[in-house]
């Protein structure tokens, strides 16, 4: 059995070389099949409403806004209460084998008088449990990121410069946010607009990125800052 369930799952990833933890009890595996094809029943649904290339696998509470404006590639899970709202000039773009974990919400159009840009997201990135990405300025996610919980995205700012005008009708700056491949973004990361993250960089939790991190850096802190080098 155990054979069979890793040659299922390294299909849907693309991987054939996929193992399981060796102390799983036969239990435990089927839990896991169970639980795993009750989410692949609910993408049914959800496959003919988005442009999927591949199984799509949702939890419970899934809630999916302009789902015509959402394209996967193969093998995309959607966990239990994800919200994502695809309204946008590019829409919801997830390559292959991407995983959008628990309570995450993805909002492309923050207002509707003005329409956002829209979120790319590379192969094998996953983006992290109760994350918020606001693609309203465009953000672009390159392949094999990974997230911790609670990783925030803001692809715009408000300005504020007129003292005698309210903040809320002074409009806002779009710069868009680039996040390189192979990253790994820590729990808790803030990455504000105008943000670049170079390939292989690594963000410890907590940090605020407010500019460009240069290629395999390891930052951190408020501001974040370079730590060192990864090479």
């Amino acid at each position: 059995m155990r054979a069979l369930i890793e040659r299922l799952i390294g299909t849907f990833k693309g991987n054939p070389e996929y193992k399981l933890d060796r102390s799983y009890s036969t239990g435990q595996l089927l839990r896991i099949v169970y639980y795993r094809g009750w989410q692949y029943g609910r993408g049914l649904w959800v496959k003919i409403r988005i442009a999927s290339k591949g199984a799509v696998f949702v939890g419970r509470h899934v809630i999916l806004h302009h789902p015509g404006q959402i394209q996967a590639g193969k093998s995309l899970i959607l966990e239990e209460g994800v919200y994502i709202n695809a309204l946008a000039e590019e829409g919801v773009v997830l390559g292959n084998h991407v995983t959008i974990a628990r309570y995450a919400i993805l909002s492309c159009t923050g207002i509707i008088a003005e329409k956002g840009k829209g979120i790319r997201i590379g192969n094998n990135s996953a983006v992290g449990a109760q994350s918020f990405l606001g693609g309203q300025g465009g953000i672009r996610i390159g392949n094999d990121v990974i997230m911790g919980p609670q990783v925030k995205i803001f692809s715009e700012n408000h300005n504020y410069a007129v003292l005698d005008q309210l903040i809320r009708n002074q409009g806002q700056t779009r710069k868009g946010v680039v996040i390189g491949n192979n990253c790994w973004i820590g729990a808790g990361v803030t990455i504000l607009d105008g943000s670049e993250i170079g390939d292989g960089c690594v963000i410890a939790a907590g940090a605020v990125v407010s500019g460009a991190i240069p290629a395999n850096s390891v930052a951190m802190g408020v501001p974040a800052r370079v730590h060192k080098q990864r090479l």
